[in-house]
């Protein structure tokens, strides 16, 4: 049986998309995989690799947990190295805890039978672009990338989503829309 890789996301609505884009853009000399506009999201749950024959009632589930969330709003406040500035890995979009957003989560692999870690904290973040550790650490001066932002969106579906060529390309499997 063929295995899948399955995330659960939050999109982003395509006009963050542009404006994260032309953002980024003053960065473009860096040694950075920028991740393209087209795939930028919110990652809610990683499900992790599982038989495609089971990739059905992951649908199912994560359908019916959908329907019995109301629509919340998402607010990132800046643009960062990420986890931290000693030894970053990405550069993200970053906001505060938000309390719908880890009950999301926690809800969606409880029915997965994921044993979830309770989220109060949880905060989202959209991954602009992964560092590319070798060349990022010949760097003499180390750039700051610390820029406040205020983006505001609503998260009013969730996506079962497939990563397929080692994480450079995803395609939606099914939208779950919340209340």
């Amino acid at each position: 049986m063929q295995k899948k890789k399955i995330f659960i996301e939050i999109p982003v609505p395509d006009q963050i998309k542009k404006i994260l884009a032309q953002k980024i853009t003053k960065w473009s000399d860096l040694p950075v995989k920028w991740a393209k506009k087209e795939s930028l999201h919110i990652t809610v749950s990683f499900v992790g690799y599982v038989d495609e024959s089971v990739v059905p009632d992951i649908c199912l589930k994560v359908k019916e947990t959908a329907s019995q969330f109301e629509s919340f709003e998402i607010i990132f406040n800046r643009i960062e190295l990420a986890p931290n500035t000693e030894n970053p890995r990405l550069i993200s979009l970053s906001g505060g805890p938000i309390e719908e957003l880890g009950k999301l989560n926690e809800t969606i692999e409880e029915a997965l039978g994921m044993h979830p870690q309770k989220h109060k904290q949880f905060a989202p973040h959209i991954t602009l672009g992964r560092i590319r550790k070798l060349k990022w650490d010949e760097i003499p001066e180390k750039p700051v990338i610390e820029e406040k932002i205020r983006v505001t969106m609503t998260a009013d579906a969730v996506l079962v989503m497939e990563s397929k060529g080692g994480g450079a390309e995803y395609s939606a499997l099914e939208q779950c829309e919340l209340k």
